[in-house]
């Protein structure tokens, strides 16, 4: 017990005698050097900002011509004229995203441009995946939903553009930020359509646009184009500088500025098994039954109201083998296209400036 009493208080002596020689060291050393007072800077960096080198400009044509149609080879020869990349076989958004993966080298794009025929009403015939249906809305978000659809990597950013040549898309407002969502990257790019109709080729000017003007009948049923003329000018009050029937009897454009017609039909084919049902399958013995019917079907009339073109304007027929009932309609479209002219000037046509935006949205 003594041991360790005596032990404590040398401890104790010890560590208080260490103080005071660290107590007088670090007194002494206070004299002897001032303390230095540390001012903190700050002013900060200044940002790097990255000098970007953009890729020159590169156009998918993706689609193809049939029979007598030219707007392809048009837009391919306008583009390779305008000294562009021009590629062509990428039919689908999936091999145009593909290949600007494989292909890019990692480099930004300044503008990716794709031409596809196209109109409000039939849509774009761009594919989404390869073999798979033509973009809608609803078909492009589900390949989007299932990840089916690649993502860009490094081949664009905030300033990138994405300019689609097809008619009439940017007034489908859902398909537009669908096709957004489908570009998605770090850095999402601009998208960029035109309200108007692109038109490649032409007799006077190689690529101009023209402002649409439409016009439905039954298919192989139309009431004649006098009929058809007083039908749309009554559609269409505003424009007073049209003389619609000799549009609708002219098939091009004659001299800078006139207005003209395309002919387009859309055709529409449902199927209803009734064999596994309670309902009943419906008897027509008319065209005015099929249309009676339709008007009762909630889901199928909002899916035919998408159109936007009355039931009447198309030509119903049906079919009954076994307990399936088949339903088939077609109209036939007919756009009168008046092309855009400079208001002074020489008579010429307007430049199809993207970065116009009374001539192109940009998203």
């Amino acid at each position: 017990m003594k041991t360790i009493f005596r032990n404590t208080v040398f401890a104790i002596a010890t560590i208080v005698s260490t103080s005071l020689f660290v107590n007088c060291d670090s007194s002494s050393s206070k004299k002897a050097k001032p303390t230095a007072v540390v001012v903190k800077n700050n002013i900060p960096a200044k940002k790097v900002i990255k000098e970007v080198t953009y890729q020159k400009p590169i156009v998918f044509i993706a689609g193809f011509d049939k029979g007598n149609e030219t707007f392809y080879s048009k837009a391919r020869n306008y583009f390779k004229e305008k000294g562009l990349k021009v590629i062509d076989g990428q039919y689908s958004l999936e091999e145009i995203i593909v290949w600007l993966n494989n292909n890019g080298n990692q480099r930004v794009y300044s503008e990716i441009h794709i031409v596809n025929k196209s109109n409000p009403y039939k849509g774009m015939n761009l594919e989404t995946v390869i073999r798979g249906d033509k973009i809608t809305s609803e078909t492009l978000r589900k390949s989007i939903t299932q990840g089916t659809l690649p993502t860009l990597q490094n081949v664009v950013n905030a300033n990138s553009k994405i300019v689609f040549h097809a008619s009439g898309l940017i007034e489908n407002k859902a398909l537009i930020k669908t096709l957004k969502d489908a570009f998605h990257a770090p850095e999402n790019p601009k998208v960029i359509a035109s309200p108007y109709h692109t038109i490649f080729g032409g007799k006077f000017a190689d690529h101009y646009l023209a402002q649409p003007y439409y016009v439905f009948y039954p298919t192989a049923y139309s009431p004649g184009k006098m009929d058809l003329s007083k039908e749309i000018a009554k559609k269409y009050p505003e424009e007073k500088d049209i003389d619609w029937y000799d549009a609708l009897n002219n098939e091009e454009e004659r001299y800078v500025g006139e207005p003209y017609t395309t002919q387009f039909s859309i055709p529409i084919k449902w199927e209803f098994d009734f064999f596994n049902t309670d309902n009943q399958m419906p008897k027509f013995t008319m065209p005015e039954d099929v249309m009676d019917w339709i008007e009762t079907q909630d889901e199928l009339l909002a899916e035919f109201n998408k159109y936007d073109i009355p039931l009447e304007k198309f030509r119903w027929t049906w079919n009954v083998k076994g307990s399936t009932l088949t339903i088939k309609g077609r109209t036939t479209g007919l756009c009168v296209l008046k092309p855009l002219i400079k208001p002074y000037g020489d008579l010429e046509h307007v430049e199809p400036d993207t970065t116009n935006r009374r001539l192109y949205a940009m998203k």
